[in-house]
C-alpha cells in the first residue's frame, strides 16, 4: 500500500479547515503477478507452529505516530482510503469508506478501524518479539507496504490476530489481493509463516 504522490498532495491540503479531499485508492501498489507472490512466499521461513505470546503487549508496537500538523497515521490512512473526506485541521471528521474485508460502506470515521494486514500479535509470534521497540514502531505505522487498511469494526474484531489459515475476508473477491498483501508484508519484515498458513495463502493465490 505505497504512499503515492497523490496522497502526499492530500496531506499538504489537509491543513485547511473543512477541506474536501478526492478519493485515493486504498492499495496503490501496482498489480503483482501471482508468481511473484508465490516466489516471495517460498522464500519465507516455514515453522510447524507459531511462536509464543509470552511478553506480548500492543504497547510494544507504538502507534499511531504523528505525521505532522496534528495528523497521525490513522488520519493518513483515512484520507488515503476514503471518498469525499473532510478534515478539521488535520483530523478526519467526515467521509465515506468501503471496508476492504466485507464491502460494508461506512459513513463516519468513527465507524472505521485501521487494521494491520499482519496483526501485531501475529507479527510477535512470527519474529517481532526479537525486534527493538523502534523496529516494532516502524512495523505498526508502515505506510510504505500494504500493511494498513480501512475496514469495518466488525470485520476487524472477527479477524483478531488470526492468520489466513483460520480467517479470511468475507468478501471473497479480495482474497487474491489479501494473500499478496500478507505475503508482501511478511517478506518485507522477514517474518515466519506456519505450515497451515502457507497452504492457505497458496490456495488464495489460486484466486488471482
Amino acid at each position: 500500500m505505497l504512499f503515492s504522490a497523490a496522497a502526499a498532495v492530500l496531506l499538504a491540503l489537509s491543513g485547511c479547515e473543512g477541506v474536501s479531499l478526492e478519493p485515493v485508492p486504498g492499495n496503490t501498489q501496482a498489480a503483482k503477478d501471482p508468481s511473484t507472490s508465490q516466489t516471495e512466499l517460498d522464500g519465507l521461513k516455514v515453522v510447524t507452529r507459531a511462536g509464543s505470546m509470552s511478553g506480548y503487549s500492543r504497547d510494544k508496537f507504538p502507534h499511531w505516530r504523528s505525521t505532522g500538523s496534528n495528523c497521525d497515521v490513522r488520519d493518513t490512512v483515512l484520507k488515503r482510503d476514503g471518498r469525499n473526506v473532510k478534515t478539521s485541521g488535520c483530523n478526519v471528521v467526515a467521509g465515506t469508506w468501503t471496508s476492504f474485508y466485507d464491502g460494508k460502506v461506512l459513513n463516519s470515521p468513527d465507524k472505521v478501524d485501521i487494521d494491520h494486514t499482519v496483526p501485531l500479535a501475529n507479527a510477535w509470534r512470527s519474529g517481532a518479539s526479537k525486534w527493538t521497540t523502534d523496529q516494532r514502531e516502524e512495523f505498526a505505522n508502515d505506510l510504505d507496504d500494504p500493511q494498513l487498511l480501512a475496514v469495518s469494526a466488525s470485520s476487524n474484531r472477527s479477524k483478531g490476530d488470526q492468520d489466513p489459515s483460520t480467517w479470511k475476508p468475507t468478501d471473497t473477491s479480495t482474497w487474491c489481493e489479501y494473500a499478496q498483501d500478507w505475503i508482501a508484508v511478511k517478506a518485507k519484515w522477514k517474518l515466519t509463516v506456519t505450515t497451515k498458513e502457507k497452504v492457505a495463502l497458496e490456495d488464495m493465490l489460486g484466486d488471482c
